[in-house]
């Protein structure tokens, strides 16, 4: 095996082992993940100098695999029954790496965070835009202001579930009945 094939296989090991690692517990340790990953620390600090270096390439990985499945909702249909969908697709998203999300905040900047969620915003921007047009959602506050409030309500979701104050079979519903509160045009 080349040493390219060898740097990439190690690469995946570690971004896979932190995300095991960081679902366990937000704040393992570099050496927690290494061992995880059946490495030393050498080597996973030859790919990454940092945590918040590996937690930046975990958050745009599980990023990458939410994106593969938000991709598959059809935005062009009903907005209200696609935001629904999208918000209860995105509920699973946010619930399975709940832990991930608190990392994120631990090590990375709001600004780095903001970034590596644009593609996920681009998204729900358009629906909400498509929305708009039909009547369907508010137009007296901007589209940015809206999309962000729909990331920090799901967010938030994931906090209280993690805090035992909401069960996480409830919160899809929740979000939505929020999300569509917010979003109601009278």
């Amino acid at each position: 095996m080349s040493r390219r094939a060898d740097a990439v296989r190690n690469v995946e090991s570690i971004i896979g082992a932190a995300i095991t690692c960081l679902a366990r517990d937000p704040r393992a340790t570099m050496a927690d993940i290494a061992k995880e990953a059946g490495l030393g620390r050498v080597t996973l600090y030859g790919h990454f100098a940092s945590r918040p270096a590996l937690v930046d390439a975990v958050v745009a990985r599980v990023l990458e695999r939410g994106e593969r499945v938000l991709a598959e909702i059809d935005v062009d249909g009903d907005p209200r029954a696609t935001l629904a969908r999208l918000i209860r697709s995105s509920w699973r998203l946010v619930d399975q790496s709940r832990a991930v999300v608190v990392a994120a905040q631990d090590e990375l900047s709001a600004e780095r965070i903001r970034q590596l969620h644009e593609g996920p915003a681009a998204r729900v921007q358009l629906l909400i835009e498509h929305g708009r047009e039909r009547g369907d959602f508010r137009t007296d506050m901007p589209v940015s202001w809206l999309v962000a409030m729909l990331h920090q309500i799901l967010h938030g979701a994931g906090a209280e579930v993690s805090a035992g104050r909401l069960d996480p079979a409830q919160a899809p519903e929740l979000v939505t009945k929020t999300v569509f509160a917010l979003l109601d045009p009278r």
